[in-house]
């Protein structure tokens, strides 16, 4: 069978106020009715393939198995990065650990960013490579170019690309200038560099050997000392740091010879920038394309976007604007300057604005939260628990809080007691008080909460108990 390896990293800035390194855009619904993620995993599932193995830093791994099961698809192992290292190590890493049981298992590694429509006709594209990976060749899926695009990497092939046959690889062209990307596509021979790979866990870790040996210690190390984790396996952190920060493109492919490229072209993009979000998304007549509470008024070619219902986004003459409304931000841009948002983190981050990374909901394993009021002494959030799940028993040394539940049912504990809360009902935590929320029925259990005190922070916080392993210091 095929295992899929999904690379799950990412620091969620060039589709901001939307993305954020705190829930970055594989996560997020851009384009339909669910999150790049889950479109990817089930692109790659079926009888051919096993559950994907995912490669993911430790803040997205519950996201991970949550959004797999809403979609129909059993999880694999997921590996859990300790920083991220950029592909090479992470793809090292999924080697590794495949090869102990199967050296010749084949591995499909793809981004679980991108949008492909059509899956069969990919899933065709897969199959076609297939026999050049099992005789030991590494495979490439390259995308049928439709313009001189100046952002992505181009394949250059010893032969004009044929659909659903593998063509031997002549080497890699980093992104080029104007005059280049028009020679290229008029050429016939040369395709856009997708960052999908096909290959045995013999074959890769054969090209590691070769091209980028100072990776293979590091990072066998961090798999062979990995730690099992609720499911997950933590790769060691010590050895892990040692590995260089480097793509799986510039550590080994750009120096193997023995690649060969399989053509798709029935439809591609990996939403590197909102003005590709636009492209991908229906438009009305005059070009404009439209998400949310959002209404244009004689604008043309533009994109406007509210992720929030009760931000109602208006847009009057403009043309050519990208303007993109969430709770907190507001991002309005030209799109000649799409590529440029992630120099906006860059500034946020430098002032110190939350909203640079991360949002107002604070996603959980039991749930979410978010802020609803903010003083210097009290705060009001709404917390939202699924069902069946549970917070930590925790205690805090400088608020007591105030549970207001106003959905469902809470089994809360405050010290020795425990007591069943329904709709309408509220109990008080006060300081020091060991404490926890439960939700026993069978609907999301949502409740406000009001925090007093003299620190309000989120590492105010001692557990006792916790059935997610957490650490001091974040909430529940």
């Amino acid at each position: 069978m095929i295992h899929p390896v999904l690379l799950c990293g990412g620091s969620g800035t060039r589709l901001w106020p939307l993305s954020r390194k705190s829930f970055p855009k594989q996560f997020t619904r851009l384009i339909g009715a669910e999150s790049l993620f889950q479109a990817s995993a089930r692109r790659l599932s079926g009888p051919d393939f096993a559950p994907p193995l995912i490669i993911t830093g430790s803040d997205y791994r519950f996201i991970v198995t949550e959004q797999l099961l809403a979609a129909g698809v059993d999880p694999g192992p997921v590996l859990i990065e300790p920083s991220a290292r950029n592909t090479a190590p992470a793809v090292l890493a999924a080697a590794l650990h495949l090869a102990r049981t199967d050296p010749e298992a084949v591995m499909l590694v793809a981004p679980s960013d991108h949008v492909v429509p059509d899956a069969a006709a990919f899933r065709a594209a897969v199959m076609a490579g297939l026999p050049a990976a099992r005789a030991g060749r590494i495979v490439t899926f390259g995308i049928r170019p439709t313009r001189a695009e100046t952002g992505y990497g181009w394949l250059e092939l010893s032969a004009p690309a044929q659909d659903g046959q593998a063509i031997a690889l002549t080497r890699f062209v980093e992104k080029p200038p104007r005059d280049k990307a028009e020679a290229m596509l008029a050429a016939g021979n040369y395709l856009w560099n997708a960052g999908i790979f096909l290959f045995t866990a013999r074959t890769i870790l054969a090209a590691f050997t070769e091209h980028a040996p100072a990776l293979l210690p590091p990072v066998t190390a961090a798999v062979d000392k990995a730690q099992a984790d609720l499911g997950f396996l933590r790769l060691a952190p010590e050895p892990w740091s040692g590995a260089e920060a480097i793509s799986i493109d510039y550590a080994v492919m750009e120096r193997s010879s023995n690649l060969v490229a399989v053509p798709f072209g029935a439809g591609w993009s990996d939403l590197g920038g909102w003005d590709a979000v636009a492209a991908e998304m229906p438009h009305d007549a005059q070009g404009n394309a439209l998400g949310g509470a959002a209404t244009a008024i004689g604008c043309t070619d533009t994109l406007l976007r509210s992720e929030d219902d009760r931000v109602e986004l208006v847009g009057i003459g403009l043309e050519g604007i990208i303007a993109i409304a969430t709770p907190d931000a507001v991002l309005v841009a030209h799109k000649s300057r799409a590529q440029e948002v992630k120099k906006a983190v860059e500034v946020l981050q430098a002032k110190g604005a939350k909203q640079a990374e991360h949002f107002p909901r604070d996603h959980r394993p039991w749930g979410w939260f978010e802020t609803l009021a903010l003083s210097d002494r009290f705060q009001v959030k709404r917390i939202v628990v699924k069902p069946g799940a549970a917070l930590s028993l925790q205690s805090h040394m400088h608020r007591s809080e105030h549970w207001i539940v106003v959905t469902g049912t809470a089994r809360v504990t405050v010290d020795d007691s425990v007591r069943l809360v329904t709709e309408n009902e509220s109990v008080y935590i006060p300081l020091g008080a060991k404490h926890r929320m439960e939700n026993p029925g069978k609907v999301p259990m949502i409740l406000i909460e009001v925090q007093t005190g003299s620190y309000l922070g989120e590492d105010d916080i001692i557990r006792y108990e916790d059935v997610y392993a957490r650490g001091q210091g974040a909430k529940g």
